[in-house]
Order: C-alpha cells, then structure tokens, then sequence
C-alpha cells in the first residue's frame, strides 16, 4: 500500500517505520532535524524491548508536492496541526484515498455520519471555522485509535514505550472493504487492528485517560505511574474521569471498564510521559482541547456538570498562554 503519514512523531513515527518495514510504500511530511535525519539515516525504530529496526526506504519531505498520491494517508499531527496545513491536504487525495486519523482524545469528526440527533455537529472547540471538516471530508474518513505509547529521543528516532493497538472503524459503524484493507496492513506490521463497528464506545476509552493524565502530568511534571501512585493526583483523575462518565452516558456510550481498571492500566505503563508532558518540555503549543476542553462543551451541550474538567481545563489553558509568551518573548 502507498502510505502516507503526516506528521513523523511519536506515533507517526513508530507508524511510519514499522509500516515501512513490512514492505509498504511510506512517505513522510517532517520537518527541521528530524526530516534531515530521516532523509540522511532512514527512521530508527527502538522497540520497547531494546531491538532497533532502521527503515531506509522512507521518502520524507516538508513539502506535500513530494509526498505522491497514497492509498491512505495516516493524519498523525495534532489537531491544530492539522488546520495550519488544511489548505495543502487536497494536495494527497486520489479518487480513493482514505484518510485515516490518529489524534488523542476527542476528535473533531466525532459527530460526522453518527446518525444520532447531533449527527453532523460541529464542535467548536475543535474546528470553531469548519475548516477541517472541510479539509477531511467525512466520506474519506476511516477512523482509528492509536493505543500505543512511544517518544521522539532523538532526530530520526522513535522509541516504543509499550501497547500495540490501533483499532480501526467507519463513523458509520459498517463493515467496508477499505476499513479491512487498512486494518490488515496495520496488521502486517505488528500491530493488533481490528476493525470496529462502535469506534466512538472504544475511542472514548483512550479519551477517557487522556482527558484526566495528560492535563495533570502537563501540570506538574509528573509521569503516568507517579500520578497513579500519588493519592492526591489519582483522586483526582479518578473524579474527571467520573464526570466524563456521565458524558458518555448522555451520548448513549457505555464504557466497558471502571475508573479503576482505567487507572492500573495507565500506572502499570510506568513512568512514562504523556504526549502532553512531552509537548511541555519541548516547548510546543499542547492539545488541550481535543484532550481537555472538548469535555466541558460536550458537558454544556447535554446538560452534564463538569466542574474538576473545568478547572483542570483552566489551569491547563493558562499553562498553554503562558508557554507561548514565553516563547514569543524568546523570538522577539
């Protein structure tokens, strides 16, 4: 398959390289060190039980004009990435090519061909100017759940901390030939992907975490197992998460795991740093919409009280304002 990843991070990365290695046609959208490491040594792959994979084949540019037509393209930025290149991605569409997005949290399509009675809203929080959804048409959409933990240590270097799914689903819930297709090229490449017709029951499981360990360790430096092990921060985690439940609730989604089965899964990952955590440290604008803020519209628009999401969300946002002075004073 002729695959595209935008975005060669954390998990575009770890995408991107294995899919590469499995014989696929990757290219790759990068930029600054990364992209020259890439283009120079390939992407190195240290998988989490130390083995190191190189994939040389890749053709990595910042410019889409290089990336070709691919069968899928993998959107593996974040969703305010996405909007700062929305103008560029009819650049990759083919006829037929599928769209595959991989972002944390809630996303900005949860609502396209869900067929319920907020089928097609738009959420404000995520794609206030509609440009996304304009930019990634629904009907191109097949959505997928990236489980996995991992890191950029270094320019042309992905580690893969642990977990191994991406499950992959139509919004609509039906079982298409595309979705298979891209489930068993996923599947070829080491990764567990099956194809679901109740994307959204399952994505709400990964946002569920995200919504509570991501803010938190942003806030205090934390990683998963200390958050997990500190009675304060788990506490609290296990109260945002609460809220999300009634949520869920309210959208007719019923979560399959407890609050407590949810917190040992993320502590028994150890002491690793959340997406957003890393975002912290290296200074880049954090997702804390898709991740935090889309709670607390999603609360209002059904009627569901979110007061700890709300303030966590506060804090987070001011975290986010206070970075990007700081680097805007840095550049000036």
């Amino acid at each position: 398959m002729r695959i595209c990843v935008l975005g060669a991070g954390a998990i575009g990365g770890l995408l991107a390289a294995r899919l590469s290695v499995a014989g696929n046609q990757v290219s790759v959208l990068a930029r600054g060190e990364h992209l020259e490491a890439i283009q120079q040594t390939g992407l190195s792959l240290v998988e989490a039980d130390g083995t190191v994979t190189t994939a040389s084949g890749i053709v990595a540019s910042h410019d889409f004009g290089d990336l070709g037509t691919p069968d899928t393209v993998v959107l593996a930025l974040k969703a305010h990435q996405i909007i700062a290149v929305a103008d560029q991605l009819h650049q990759l569409y083919g006829p037929d090519t599928v769209v595959v997005p991989v972002q944390n949290g809630i996303p900005w399509w949860y609502f396209e061909r869900h067929g319920g009675p907020h089928d097609g809203r738009r959420l404000e929080k995520l794609d206030p100017d509609g440009v996304l959804s304009l930019a990634v048409p629904a009907e191109r959409i097949v959505a997928s759940i990236p489980y996995p933990a991992a890191e950029k240590i270094a320019p042309g270097v992905i580690r893969h901390v642990a977990g191994d799914k991406f499950p992959v689903g139509e919004l609509d819930g039906s079982k298409s030939e595309r979705a298979g297709a891209v489930s068993d090229v996923f599947s070829a490449a080491g990764f567990k992907s099956r194809v679901l017709t109740d994307i959204r029951s399952h994505l709400w499981v990964k946002a569920w975490g995200n919504l509570a360990f991501n803010p938190i360790s942003a806030l205090t430096g934390a990683t998963l197992g200390q958050i997990c092990r500190t009675p304060v921060t788990r506490n609290l985690a296990a109260t945002m998460m609460a809220e999300a439940i009634e949520i869920a609730a309210a959208l007719d989604v019923a979560i399959r795991f407890t609050i407590e089965k949810r917190i040992a899964g993320a502590e028994a990952v150890g002491d690793h740093k959340t997406s957003m955590l890393q975002d912290v440290e290296a200074g880049r604008a954090l997702e804390i919409d898709p991740l935090v803020g889309v709670f607390v519209e999603l609360g209002k628009l059904l009627g569901v009280a979110t007061p700890s999401i709300s303030a966590v969300y506060a804090l987070a946002s001011l975290l986010n304002d206070q970075m990007a002075n700081t680097i805007t004073e840095m550049t000036t």
